[in-house]
């Protein structure tokens, strides 16, 4: 750790860019507001070297007086035996989302964190996707902790609608009961990241955060291992074989109807203006979309409303250039009158 070295703050939300190291471990911290911060070298961590940040080095030239920048050795975190608790020996584990602005919460970017509440170390990883997958983050997280994983930008919280989480807990130096794997896939609605009130006060941080649950009491909660579609084929397979007959021919896709007026999307629209609106529907459309684009035959409609006429624009321009598997067409007059767009996936 030098000076000019970027950081952030392991125990609050922000960071900045070191400008002085002083005595005892305390390095001063120019933030992004101008102030300077004084904070320990233990609670922050280098995110970025004075390299890529494009100080001024000295000069090379002249090493009879070049300045050899001042570096403090930060200890790494440990986790200590006899901080474990009784609690501890069930394995919990959350995802945190916390607003780095939560004042501008329709544009804020998100700091997105691992917790772990348990004795054990987790070697684990994460994944994102639905159909086909991508390893996001592999890691560990100590007992007892919580781990940085990335930020997330605001244009890229569809990507975080399909997490899964896999891992194996274990203790370094004494014996332990065996944990069973932990594997979980949990969807995170996009909407929620611009509610407020999914934004909770909580023991983990100073600022308010979005907590997912992954693992509790060594599984995942009951909410994630419960499929609607599984539990019906599950429930259909239990019935008893009819005798043979003629069958009728199978019946086309239900229609899906999904409303994207503002109101039904999110709570709290009063301090949004026009462009925040339309991001909020256009990424509930994408999300619908996504869903659904491999589903050959399936209808969706979705319902915008006549107004000016821009939301079906987006939409209709969208579908011509993103989904060229799938046509559209004005919906139902006697439904919908004239204000939804009916799309067909080919």
């Amino acid at each position: 750790m030098k000076i000019g070295d970027k950081v952030r703050y392991l125990n609050a939300v922000g960071g900045g860019v070191i400008t002085r190291i002083g005595e005892k471990g305390v390095v001063t911290v120019l933030e992004e507001d101008g102030f300077e911060t004084p904070v320990l070298a233990n609670d922050v961590v280098v995110v970025a070297d004075t390299n890529e940040l494009n100080f001024v080095s000295e000069s090379k030239g002249k090493p009879d007086t070049t300045t050899t920048a001042q570096t403090v050795e930060k200890p790494q975190y440990k986790f200590d035996i006899a901080e474990e608790t009784p609690e501890g020996e069930a394995i919990n584990v959350s995802l945190a989302f916390v607003p780095v602005n939560i004042k501008s919460l329709q544009n804020t970017d998100m700091e997105m964190f691992v917790i772990n509440e348990s004795n054990y170390y987790i070697d684990f990883q994460i994944l994102t996707g639905n159909a086909t997958v991508s390893v996001h983050t592999a890691d560990t997280i100590e007992p007892q902790t919580k781990l940085f994983i990335t930020d997330v930008r605001k244009d890229e919280v569809n990507d975080y609608e399909f997490v899964r989480f896999q891992g194996f807990a274990y203790k370094q130096t004494t014996k332990f009961d065996a944990k069973p794997a932990l594997d979980v896939a949990v969807r995170i609605n996009p909407v929620d990241f611009y509610k407020l009130h999914r934004f909770e006060e909580n023991d983990f941080f100073e600022a308010k955060a979005m907590l997912v649950n992954l693992i509790e009491n060594d599984y995942p909660p009951i909410k994630y291992l419960i499929d609607d579609k599984q539990l019906q084929e599950a429930m259909r397979d239990k019935r008893p074989q009819p005798t043979k007959r003629q069958f009728a021919p199978p019946r086309k896709s239900q229609i899906i109807e999904v409303d994207l007026h503002i109101h039904e999307l999110i709570d709290n629209f009063a301090n949004l203006d026009n462009a925040d609106m339309l991001r909020i529907q256009l990424d509930k459309f994408h999300s619908v979309m996504k869903e659904n684009i491999n589903k050959k035959g399936q209808k969706i409609v979705f319902i915008h409303g006549k107004g000016e006429g821009v939301l079906r624009k987006e939409i209709t321009e969208l579908l011509r250039k993103q989904y060229k598997n799938a046509s559209f067409q004005d919906a139902s007059f006697q439904q919908y009158g004239f204000g939804a767009t009916q799309v067909n996936i080919h």
